[in-house]
């Protein structure tokens, strides 16, 4: 690689430390170990926005990232934040190979990114930064070689625009352009759900792994967006106590447990968890609350080297991506902490969405409840793969997870050889 600078950034330095620290013990072939540290292929692109007011014409930055185009098409979201670079684009992009493969999907990895703050736009602005992206993507996406996904900043709404848009070009109408989009065209009516719940599935698995039941236990989840939203309802359907929750807007507790329904009825009017009736406000970090289980579902980082020994959960499940630093990582490790990898826990959308890629290619729609069972039989039965591989090798699941993933991303290299 004659510049690895151009994706410098802290996460992609966290994931690359990992990859190495995997392919070292796993003995990783040289021929293929510095190839997966880089994406196969990188779009930035810049176009011209003009806002509602119609004073000025801005320069919005954009980029599209795929990582591995050997298993198939690749998969992963885009997301609209002021700060995305291609860096973390890069990263995520790695990390959704080794989602995929550790899940069994026939999916590469890709990750999207606008650098531009969504709360900034108004309905009208963010449709047509949306579109105009898309239009700049033509070259690289399709049903067959890259199909986007929901990620921070975006929707359903944002995908309903992406297909409509990249439609609109080819001619036909093509559901399968992208995955996470409303039910009326086509979107899977679990797809929504899928990322909390598959969590919340794994790691009360990874709990009976360890004589210890999730029923009965106390949860912390940080954060009460989509992700968190449903692994708080999915761990209150299952019997557990959802003690505290927070987002953007602010934090609530209640030792008692927290009623989520009538939370979602709350937010759903008030769109924060502040104000809660059923709880009280917490002041202090809901990350170093003492509880049996802390879900991580919000922003990456979260937990560092400065509050990792301030952790007082038995168990992690993180549903966010890297929420954990590499350094806070081992730290828990030698703290006792039993966590599950975000590259395992939340690998429950990007299965969902599979399904509904397959639906949109044979137009053919399964039942919620065969959807959800399908999903869920992926998500444990991957897990037990991760079980036994950290239980042989006696490592933490995160570098069990790593072994599977990569060593399939790694196969699959190596079996279609060199080209030219």
């Amino acid at each position: 690689m004659t510049n690895p600078q151009l994706f410098e950034s802290q996460m992609y330095r966290e994931v690359i430390r990992q990859y190495e620290e995997v392919s070292e013990f796993i003995n990783l072939d040289s021929n293929i170990r510095e190839r997966l540290k880089y994406p196969q292929r990188a779009l930035v692109v810049t176009f011209p926005f003009r806002r509602d007011d119609y004073e000025e014409v801005e320069t919005v930055v954009g980029y599209r990232v795929q990582h591995v185009l050997s298993m198939g098409p690749t998969k992963g979201g885009i997301r609209y934040a002021p700060d995305v670079d291609l860096g973390e684009v890069t990263a995520l992009s790695i990390l959704m190979s080794w989602k995929s493969a550790i899940v069994g999907l026939p999916f590469g990895g890709a990750k999207g990114g606008v650098a531009i703050d969504p709360t900034s736009l108004t309905r009208a602005e963010k449709q047509r930064v949306t579109r105009r992206y898309t239009a700049e993507l033509l070259p690289v996406i399709g049903v067959e070689k890259d199909i986007p996904a929901p990620d921070l900043g975006t929707d359903e709404q944002t995908m309903a625009w992406i297909m409509d848009t990249y439609s609109n070009f080819v001619g036909s109408p093509q559901p399968g352009i992208v995955t996470g989009k409303p039910a009326a065209l086509g979107g899977s009516v679990t797809r929504r759900e899928a990322t909390g719940r598959g969590a919340v599935a794994v790691t009360a698995q990874a709990m009976d792994k360890i004589g210890k039941t999730y029923k009965g236990s106390d949860i912390v989840i940080q954060g009460f967006g989509n992700v968190g939203r449903y692994a708080a309802l999915d761990s209150y359907e299952r019997g557990a106590k959802v003690i505290a929750v927070n987002d953007l807007g602010g934090a609530i507790i209640n030792p008692n447990g927290i009623n989520i329904p009538e939370l979602f009825k709350h937010t759903a009017k008030n769109h924060s968890v502040a104000g809660f009736d059923g709880a009280d406000k917490l002041s202090q970090d809901i990350l170093e609350l003492k509880c049996d289980v802390l879900i991580p579902a919000a922003i990456g980082g979260v937990i560092t080297t400065s509050n990792v020994n301030n952790i007082k959960a038995h168990v992690i499940g993180e549903a966010a991506n890297s929420p954990t630093t590499v350094s806070a990582d081992k730290i828990l490790r030698d703290n006792k902490v039993l966590l599950i990898p975000d590259i395992l826990a939340n690998a429950g959308g990007v299965t969902a969405s599979y399904f509904e890629w397959v639906q949109n290619r044979q137009n053919y729609l399964w039942k919620e409840k065969d959807l959800h069972e399908k999903f869920i039989d992926i998500m444990t039965s991957a897990f037990e793969e991760v079980w036994t591989i950290s239980q042989k090798n006696n490592c933490d699941l995160r570098t069990a997870a790593l072994i599977k993933g990569i060593k399939r991303v790694a196969a699959a290299k190596l079996t279609r050889g060199l080209f030219p």
